[in-house]
C-alpha cells in the first residue's frame, strides 16, 4: 500500500499542477484580459455634490486637491497646461533618454543564462501627463528655495520589453502606471551664476502610491489573487527606503568651482624667513626690500612684511596667518619691493606657491627663485634676482560631522553640540550679512551695514532707494581666542544721495553675543534692530577653528 500511495500521489500532483494553472489562468488572467479588451467603455455617473451622502464625500476626501484643503498650497494651473502642452515632446524626450541609459545595461545581460536579445518592443508614456495638485513654498532663512507640489499621475503609458531566450521572445508588458507623490524638492544653495542653484535635493514627503499593470504571454499576472498587493507594497516600500524623507536623492547642477559661494575652509600660516642676493636698485646704496603676500582670487588687501633698509640679503622672520577658501585651486602670491620715500617701489622679483603642494599641518619650506612675471617665454625672467625662502603649513578647519535629521544629510558641518567646555583656541568669524527689513529713513532710504568687532570696521555697499535692501556679504575676522564674553555691534545707516541736504542719519542698531556661535558653530537668525519701529536685519555668523 505504502508504494501504491506514493505512486498515486505523484500521478496527482502531477495531474493537478496543470489542470490548477490553466483552470486560474481562466479564471483570473484570461477574464481580466477580456474586460481590458472590451470595447464598451460605460459613460461614468456625474451628480452634484450636494446629492451626494456623507460617506461618499469622505471617501472622495482624498481625490480633492491639497490647494483646496490647505491654504497654504497655491494652484497651478498654468503649470499644468504647460506640461498638457509640452507632453507630446517630453514624452519623446524621456522615452529616447530611457533607451539609451538602458542599453548598456541590457547588453550586460546578453550572452548570459542564454538570453540572445533584450530590447524595448514598444516604449511611450501615453497620452495623459502628471497633475500638479498644487503647489506650497517654504520659507527658511537659508540660500535654498523649498518646494512641495502634489503630484499624481494616472497614465495611459504603454512599455513593453521583447526578451529573447532560448531561441523564444518573452514578451513583457507594462500599462496604466499611476503614482500618487509628495516630493520635497530643495534647490540649494542659490549663487549669482545661471541656474542660480548649485544642487537640487528630492525627498518624498509620504509614502508614495504605485499602481500599475503587468502583462506576460498576453494575460495580467497582476489578477492574481494577493500578488497585487505584494508587488504594490513591495515597491512603494524599496522606494520609501531609498527617498522618504529624511533620506534624499541629491543631484549636482553646478561645479562647486563654478558659481557656487566659497566658505573658509582653513588657515595658511605663512612665515617669510630671508631673502638670498637681491638685486641693487638705488645708485648710491642697496635695496629697501619688503614682501607683500595674498591668496589668489582674494579683494583683501596683502600682507606686508617689514622694510630692511640697506639689506640685499634680508633676515624677516615674520609669520602671517591667511584664510583659504580652495586649496586646490588658491596659489600664495609674493611680491618683493624696493622700499622708496619719493618715487614709485620698485619690483625686485615675484613668484607663486601653489596650495595644493601642501599637506594639511605638515609644514613645508621653498626656496624659490625670484622672476619678472610669470611667463616662461620672458627672456628677462633668465636674469638672476636672487631668491626667497619661506615656511608654510596649512591647517584646515575642524569639522565635525554632525548628520542633520531636519535636512536628511550627513555633511560636514562645524557644528558642535557639546557646550560644557569653553573653546579657547583661535579661529576665523565669519560674518553674513544677509539682508534687512522695514528699515524706513525721515528723508531717505540708501541703507549699508557697518560691522564693528576687535577694533575693525567692516562695511556694505549702498543699497539706493529701499526699505528691504539685500546685501549677501560676507566678512572674515581672524582670532587668537574665541570670543566667548564679546558681543559684535552692528548698525544700519541710510547714505546721502545727490542733492539731499539732510546727512546720512541711522536706522538701527544690535549687539549680538558671540558665545553661542562659539559653542553651536553657526548661528543664522533674524535680530531686531533697536531704535528702529519695525525694521530687523538677517545675519549668518559662521565659527571655524583649526
Amino acid at each position: 500500500m505504502g508504494l501504491v500511495g506514493t505512486l498515486l500521489g505523484v500521478v496527482g500532483f502531477g495531474l493537478g499542477l496543470p489542470f490548477g494553472l490553466l483552470l486560474g489562468y481562466f479564471l483570473f488572467i484570461r477574464r481580466a484580459k477580456q474586460e481590458d479588451d472590451d470595447p464598451v467603455v460605460k459613460d461614468p455617473i456625474i451628480r452634484p455634490l450636494h446629492e451626494l451622502d456623507s460617506k461618499t464625500l469622505q471617501a472622495m476626501l482624498t481625490e480633492i486637491p491639497s490647494w483646496v484643503k490647505h491654504p497654504d498650497y497655491d494652484r497651478v494651473d498654468w503649470l499644468n497646461r504647460f506640461i498638457f502642452y509640452m507632453w507630446p515632446y517630453l514624452d519623446k524626450a524621456i522615452c529616447s533618454t530611457i533607451r539609451s541609459t538602458t542599453k548598456p545595461i541590457f547588453d550586460q545581460y546578453i550572452g548570459k543564462y542564454h538570453i540572445e536579445s533584450i530590447d524595448f518592443d514598444y516604449l511611450s508614456l501615453g497620452t495623459l501627463p502628471p497633475t500638479i495638485h498644487g503647489v506650497k513654498v517654504l520659507e527658511t532663512h537659508e540660500k535654498e528655495l523649498v518646494i512641495e507640489p502634489g503630484v499624481r499621475w494616472a497614465g495611459n503609458c504603454n512599455i513593453s520589453v521583447c526578451l529573447k531566450l532560448f531561441s523564444f521572445k518573452v514578451k513583457v508588458q507594462m500599462f496604466d502606471l499611476q503614482m500618487f507623490l509628495a516630493p520635497r524638492i530643495t534647490l540649494k544653495p542659490l549663487v549669482p551664476s545661471f541656474p542660480c542653484f548649485a544642487n537640487l535635493t528630492v525627498s518624498l514627503m509620504e509614502k508614495p502610491h504605485v499602481d500599475f499593470g503587468l502583462k506576460l504571454f498576453g494575460g495580467d499576472i497582476m489578477a492574481i489573487p494577493n500578488l497585487y498587493g505584494f508587488v504594490q507594497d513591495t515597491i512603494a516600500e524599496e522606494i520609501a527606503n531609498l527617498y522618504h524623507w529624511p533620506k534624499v536623492l541629491e543631484i549636482p547642477i553646478l561645479d562647486n568651482a563654478i558659481g557656487a559661494t566659497k566658505k573658509p575652509v582653513g588657515i595658511l600660516h605663512v612665515k617669510v624667513v630671508r631673502a638670498l642676493n637681491l638685486l641693487k636698485m638705488d645708485i648710491l646704496g642697496k635695496s629697501d626690500p619688503y614682501v607683500k603676500l595674498s591668496l589668489s582670487g582674494e579683494r583683501l588687501p596683502a600682507k606686508k612684511t617689514s622694510i630692511k633698509m640697506s639689506n640685499l640679503n634680508p633676515e624677516w622672520n615674520e609669520e602671517f596667518k591667511l584664510i583659504v577658501k580652495d586649496p586646490e585651486t588658491q596659489v600664495l602670491q609674493l611680491h618683493v619691493f624696493d622700499w622708496e620715500k619719493v618715487k614709485m617701489h620698485d619690483k625686485l622679483g615675484m613668484q607663486v606657491v601653489p596650495l595644493s603642494l601642501l599637506t594639511p599641518h605638515e609644514t613645508k619650506e621653498f626656496t624659490l627663485d625670484l622672476v619678472k612675471n610669470l611667463n616662461p617665454n620672458d627672456p628677462h625672467n633668465k636674469k638672476n634676482r636672487g631668491k626667497i625662502v619661506l615656511e608654510l603649513t596649512f591647517g584646515p578647519f575642524k569639522e565635525d560631522s554632525f548628520s542633520s535629521v531636519f535636512d536628511g544629510e550627513s555633511k560636514h558641518s562645524s557644528l558642535r553640540i557639546d557646550s560644557r567646555d569653553a573653546p579657547s583656541d583661535g579661529g576665523v568669524l565669519s560674518v553674513t550679512v544677509e539682508c534687512a527689513g522695514n528699515v524706513e529713513g525721515k528723508h531717505h532710504n540708501n541703507p549699508y551695514a557697518l560691522i564693528f568687532f576687535g577694533g575693525e570696521q567692516k562695511r556694505t555697499k549702498v543699497i539706493r532707494r529701499s526699505r528691504e535692501p539685500r546685501w549677501n556679504e560676507e566678512f572674515q575676522f581672524m582670532l587668537e581666542e574665541a570670543p566667548v564674553n564679546e558681543k559684535m555691534h552692528i548698525e544700519v545707516w541710510s547714505k546721502r544721495k545727490g542733492f539731499n541736504l539732510y546727512p546720512k542719519e541711522p536706522l538701527g542698531y544690535v549687539d549680538i553675543n558671540l558665545s553661542d556661535v562659539v559653542y553651536n558653530g553657526r548661528i543664522n537668525q533674524r535680530y531686531n534692530l533697536i531704535n528702529s519701529k519695525n525694521g530687523v536685519i538677517h545675519i549668518e555668523l559662521r565659527w571655524s577653528t583649526v
